[in-house]
């Protein structure tokens, strides 16, 4: 919605503005100068990315205009669902758990938290260490490096689509100058016509730079910056996720555990400490 909203207003300040200064809308609808703009860029942009990489970029394109779903409810939940399971683990012992990590879709335990039981990726990284937890002893610092190397992992390839759109934009005023110099080359041949009608040509030719320029900052830039952003978000839920079981790991009860990983947290979202502890118990109760 906020994505929408704010191209609104980026073509209302442009449009708006021109218009008021005189200028005719009509000058600025050029479909020839759109087509060599988005074609040499689509162009660009499948000869220098990967197939994976393009499938990544094209699958990640649509979440721009969803609102994150990373909120402090969300994290919340993710914090009570992990306290449940080290309460009992701390009852019960590690085998306890073991049928719960093996098949989380029908246990128990998780599905009192669809929310975040139903994000694949964040549910193996979960069940994978608990899964590691239940094999045997376990060296805290050996099990943080292998997280920190699988959240790196993780917020590398989460970074890849905003990277591809950003080295996109960057390449679109450029290819708005191309456009320009063909409708100038364009217009040089057409020497000897009526000056109405350079002057025209010469119009339509400067509509190429002006769209590459708008299309870089106005459109495509600005979803790289929110892309980024949201792998940032997807790269903090694991943080708290890693944090939380490492303290669980170094002998922390569940209680002091998740206030570990409550610290991680953005501010924006960081439930307060009594908020965190009123949710875990009500959880637990149910």
């Amino acid at each position: 919605m906020f994505v929408i909203i704010g191209y609104v207003v980026v073509l209302g300040c442009c449009l708006g503005g021109f218009a008021l200064a005189g200028g005719h809308l009509a000058v600025l609808w050029q479909p020839i100068e759109v087509l060599i703009i988005l074609g040499a860029a689509t162009g660009a942009f499948i000869i220098g990315n990967s197939p994976k990489v393009i499938k990544a970029t094209l699958k990640a394109l649509p979440t721009v205009l969803k609102a994150s779903t990373h909120s402090k409810a969300r994290y919340m939940e993710l914090m009570a669902m992990i306290f449940d399971v080290l309460t009992k683990v701390r009852k019960e012992g590690l085998m306890s758990i073991e049928k719960d990590v093996e098949d989380p879709h029908n246990s128990p335990t998780f599905s009192k938290y669809p929310t975040v039981s139903h994000d694949h990726h964040l549910m193996e990284f979960i069940t994978d260490y608990l899964r590691l937890m239940v094999s045997g002893n376990l060296n805290p610092l050996e099990i943080e490096s292998l997280m920190d190397s699988e959240i790196e992992t993780h917020h590398h390839e989460a970074e890849v689509p905003g990277h591809t759109i950003a080295k996109l934009a960057d390449g679109l005023p450029a290819f708005g100058i191309v456009a320009a110099v063909m409708g100038v080359v364009h217009t040089m041949e057409s020497v000897g016509r009526p000056p109405s009608e350079l002057g025209m040509m010469i119009a339509a030719a400067l509509v190429g730079t002006f769209l590459g320029i708008l299309m870089a900052y106005g459109f495509v830039g600005p979803l790289a910056s929110l892309l980024e952003q949201k792998a940032m978000e997807d790269t903090k839920q694991l943080e708290c996720v890693k944090v939380t079981l490492l303290a669980s790991l170094n002998g922390y009860a569940p209680a002091l555990a998740v206030e570990f990983g409550r610290k991680v947290l953005y501010s924006t979202e960081r439930p307060t400490f009594i908020e965190l502890e009123t949710h875990v118990k009500q959880s637990a109760k149910k």
